[in-house]
């Protein structure tokens, strides 16, 4: 099963679910998971768009602490339905690793945002797992301090970037 693709069926329903609050979500997920049932992990769409959305009371708060100056209605609607599904597999399910929440946030922002969501939902995740309970790992560290300089270096030069950490632990940037 593919987990990345398995996340973007779960931020289509819920971002479809934002603009339809009305809808069953289930109905949204069953209709999204049609288009790629042998690929994904039904279970894990399906039980994360209903665990998000019942969660929503604890999540939105949280983002909120996150990013103040961003009140939810002024941040892209894409965006958010990221940043809602990485809080919850961080801070609430906490069944995934940081450094892999925060990365697939970031890739799904570059795929799917502006250019410049990938380097906000980087702050907006960085906060949150700084002031979590969430034991600390220098490897998410480098992972947060990696993705923004990427970020920075796309929005200079407006061509993708990659960028990597030597062993030395020096940042590399690279235009791709």
């Amino acid at each position: 099963m593919n987990r990345h693709l398995s996340r973007i069926v779960v931020m289509q329903t819920l971002y479809e679910l934002d603009f339809r609050p009305d809808q069953n979500p289930l109905e949204a997920a069953k209709r999204n998971l049609s288009q790629f049932e042998a690929k994904i992990d039904q279970q894990y769409v399906t039980e994360t768009v209903e665990a998000v959305i019942a969660d929503l009371p604890k999540i939105d708060p949280l983002i909120q602490q996150a990013a103040p100056e961003w009140p939810l209605e002024q941040i892209a609607v894409i965006d958010k339905t990221i940043l809602r599904l990485s809080t919850y597999e961080l801070l609430i399910n906490r069944s995934v690793p940081p450094k892999v929440v925060i990365n697939e946030a970031v890739e799904l922002a570059k795929t799917f945002g502006s250019d410049s969501s990938s380097k906000f939902i980087n702050g907006v995740l960085g906060t949150l797992y700084r002031s979590s309970d969430l034991p600390k790992e220098d490897e998410v560290d480098r992972i947060l301090t990696e993705n923004d300089v990427a970020s920075d270096k796309e929005l200079e030069s407006n061509k993708p970037v990659t960028a990597h950490i030597t062993p030395e632990e020096d940042i590399i940037v690279e235009e791709s």
